[in-house]
């Protein structure tokens, strides 16, 4: 019987120590200094907003892991020693290991600001994070938040949700262009500003202030503007959680290198999760994917060569989905900021602009690459199986309504939608099959 520890207990952790559990009889071990169960992450935003209790964020009841003989142990890990197969604890004995599965996670970047670490500057990547969130603006009235990703308009909806006023900080010329066309990337900008959040582009942060309590009190920016503030959100971004591997022997750059099998350069070692660096990412991919579905799929990955049959990590077609304070996004395959050359993009925006369907598709055999929605929600499974199917993109636009998950009596856009196509492409498609209602 091998004895298995797996460091970290988020989805990546959790989903590996469930799916070992179900195919051996192992000793299983989880070791996590974030929280003693795990929780999902993605909620923490809706437990400050008042929306849920941070015990309705955990998925399983305390008594599941002690059922499932599945050991939590409460604790930090200082360092990993390879040769004795030991880790080094912060406050309890060192922990022993016959198979070690690394699920860190990431931490908030941070670029060495002047005061980046003055009380109420932070990051939002762990339950800390939310605590200290909840202490530094009780007495908050205006907060910044440098950064225009995902977390950072997350954290805007959140500070505004009580009343804070928001200025958020972007480098960029419009919000998260260099992920979004142009288009999306302007419906965002005007949906930041319609909610009342201070949007200002091209604009980086300096350093901060604080004040005699060590307390930050303002912003400089680059052109020396000073912004008064009572709190700061650092959300430029995160990085691999890997620093207590220092001296370990486990290869790393951004993140701890991992082969197919998700395996690091010292047997009987895996690294799962936001914390992992592909030596060969999988096609189309990246070598560092922080993506909540990936490590889930990594940690089903894991379990199924700890316990006997090997198996290639595969995250399949790209998707992800967030929401932007109001209008839910979702996108599926391959679609960049910019068209490439042997690409054609057909975009519809509904009257109310802040409603939209992008198709990307080859504009050589018309096979349909990947799509953006915004305001609209699509089904998974849909799109999935016709771009593993290489439809084309008429076949995408005719079937529309099949892929349309929109709750009951919303309204149909699939009719404008194939009308705008037919339009401008000087096609005369109709739409087939029926829209499957969802209740809610």
């Amino acid at each position: 019987m091998k004895n298995i520890v797996i460091i970290g207990n988020g989805i990546s952790g959790i989903t590996a120590a469930r799916n070992i559990r179900k195919k051996s009889n192992d000793k299983l071990t989880v070791i996590s200094s974030e929280t003693e169960y795990f929780f999902s992450r993605t909620a923490l935003m809706y437990v400050f907003m008042g929306h849920m209790k941070f015990a309705h964020t955990q998925p399983f009841e305390n008594w599941f892991w002690k059922k499932n003989r599945i050991n939590l142990v409460f604790d930090h890990v200082v360092s990993v020693d390879t040769a004795k197969k030991e880790l080094a604890m912060k406050n309890n004995s060192p922990v022993n290991y016959d198979v070690l599965i690394i699920a860190t996670g990431s931490k908030s970047n941070k670029f060495g600001w002047p005061g980046q670490d003055l009380k109420g500057v932070q990051g939002l990547c762990s339950k800390q994070d939310l605590d200290t969130m909840f202490t530094y603006t009780k007495d908050t009235t205006h907060a910044i938040i440098a950064g225009g990703g995902l977390i950072g308009i997350e954290m805007a909806e959140m500070l505004r949700s009580k009343d804070v006023e928001v200025t958020m900080l972007a480098r960029e010329s419009s919000f998260w262009n260099a992920i979004m066309p142009p288009e999306e990337s302007e419906m965002i900008n005007k949906l930041i500003r319609k909610h009342h959040i201070n949007l200002l582009l091209n604009t980086e942060l300096k350093e901060i202030t604080g004040d005699s309590q060590g307390r930050v009190s303002s912003v400089t920016l680059k052109d020396e503007t000073v912004l008064h503030c009572q709190f700061v959100g650092l959300t430029v971004g995160v990085s691999p959680n890997i620093e207590f591997l220092k001296g370990s022997g486990i290869e790393t750059d951004r993140g701890i290198f991992v082969n197919e099998y998700l395996e690091t350069n010292i047997a009987g070692i895996y690294a799962i999760g936001d914390c992992v660096q592909h030596l060969n990412p999988p096609l189309n991919r990246k070598p560092v994917e922080q993506v909540w579905y990936t490590g889930r799929i990594m940690g089903e990955t894991v379990a199924q060569t700890i316990c006997g049959n090997e198996t290639i990590y595969q995250p399949g077609n790209w998707f992800n989905s967030a929401k932007f304070l109001d209008v839910e996004y979702q996108t599926y395959g391959w679609v960049s900021n910019k068209v490439k050359d042997n690409e054609e993009s057909f975009f519809w925006l509904h009257p109310d602009g802040f409603k939209s369907i992008r198709l990307n598709f080859d504009k050589n055999n018309r096979l349909l690459l990947g799509t953006n929605a915004m305001g609209i929600r699509l089904r998974h499974e849909i799109f999935d199986r016709w771009l593993s199917e290489n439809r084309t993109v008429e076949y995408a636009i005719e079937h529309l309504p099949a892929a349309m998950f929109d709750p009951e009596f919303s309204s149909p856009y699939e009719k404008l939608i194939i009308s705008d196509f037919n339009s401008k492409y000087g096609k005369s498609l109709t739409l087939k099959g029926k829209r499957e209602v969802v209740l809610f």
